[in-house]
Formats: C-alpha cells, sequence, structure tokens
C-alpha cells in the first residue's frame, strides 16, 4: 500500500453498459473508477474527486487505534515539522462535540475528535497536523499558519471540515426514490447514482 493514498494511479473504465451508476475499488496500488461511457470529462474528473474521497472515507472508517495515530502524528511532525513537535500522547475522545482537536502544550498531549473517524485521510492529517503545530506555537498568530503552509491540503481540508460543520445547521435532504441503500461499513467499494 502506498504511504500517501491521494498519490495512488487512477484507472478510469467506461461501460456502455453503465448507464447511471458509478463505483470505484482498490486494485493493489491502483483505484478503479467505473462509469458510463457518454460521461463527458468534465463530469468524469468530477465523479473521480468524489469516488476517491469516499473510498478513503471508507477506508478510514477502519478506525486507526490510538497506537496507529500517534505513529500517524510521529510521521507527520517528521514530514512536515522537522520531527521538532513530539507529542507524549495522541488520542481519540468522545467529549469533543464543539472542535475537531486540542492540544494542550505544557503536557505534549493532543486529542482528537471521535467525530473525525470516517473522514477522508487528508482531513484527519490536518488536524493532526494542527495539533502538532500548537506544540511549537501556542496561539494562532501568524506563525501558527506559516507552520500549516507546508501542508498542501489545507485549503481543502478546512473547506471539509466546512462543509460538515454547514451541514450539521442544514435539515437533511430528503432521499430520492430510486435512491440505493447505503452500503455495509468495511464495504472495499464505493458506489454513487
Amino acid at each position: 500500500m502506498s504511504a500517501d493514498p491521494s498519490q495512488r494511479a487512477v484507472e478510469v473504465r467506461r461501460s456502455a453498459r453503465r448507464r447511471r451508476t458509478v463505483s470505484a475499488y482498490r486494485e493493489g496500488e491502483r483505484t478503479v473508477v467505473l462509469i458510463p461511457a457518454r460521461m463527458s470529462q468534465a463530469e468524469e474528473e468530477r465523479w473521480v474527486g468524489v469516488m476517491l474521497d469516499k473510498l478513503a472515507a471508507q477506508e478510514s472508517k477502519r478506525t486507526l487505534g490510538d497506537t496507529e495515530l500517534t505513529e500517524r502524528a510521529e510521521r507527520l511532525s517528521e514530514q512536515y515539522f522537522d520531527s521538532r513537535a513530539r507529542p507524549r500522547s495522541v488520542r481519540w475522545v468522545t467529549n469533543q462535540n464543539t472542535r475537531w482537536g486540542s492540544c494542550t502544550p505544557a503536557e505534549g498531549s493532543i486529542r482528537l475528535s471521535h467525530r473525525l473517524q470516517g473522514m477522508p485521510e487528508y482531513v484527519v492529517d490536518y488536524v493532526l497536523l494542527h495539533e502538532l503545530a500548537h506544540l511549537l506555537v501556542p496561539g494562532h498568530g501568524p506563525r501558527f499558519w506559516q507552520l500549516l503552509e507546508a501542508y498542501p491540503k489545507t485549503e481543502r481540508a478546512r473547506g471539509y471540515l466546512e462543509g460538515v460543520v454547514a451541514a450539521e445547521h442544514l435539515p437533511a435532504a430528503p432521499a430520492a426514490p430510486d435512491a440505493p441503500a447505503e452500503p455495509a461499513s468495511g464495504v472495499p467499494a464505493a458506489r454513487e447514482e
């Protein structure tokens, strides 16, 4: 498995028999996206992005334990902060419903909200990096944000989280009459109509 799943090769397979559905699955080091043959290039690009995010979310639902979360934080610190941010503990918590993560620099502890579980890896990585940066710079001043500029998916992750917050304040959209049932968790393929 590639260290960064977003760097996997993507193969798009068009099918004349496929009318409306789009699906995706992992095949070794490659992601295969199946789309209808009639789809435009712009639609293909949009759906590839959607399906990659869905697969990443499904994969991260196979929850990282606290040990794996700590190892991930250490790798991120090494990659983006030259290993200068050294947490003593990194763990999931269920008592953070209004923030995504928190950090106590004096203790070297980082806590991530359980609500992040199941979100794409780049989002979890952003929140981890945000909290790691607090080990180096406690506040949210210019030096803090300068540290986060090193992570190339900062804006994308922040947009994702803003979308989640906005969606939580909106009523649920009614389901389409022919909407497919949600797949069981742990299913390796993502599918969208």
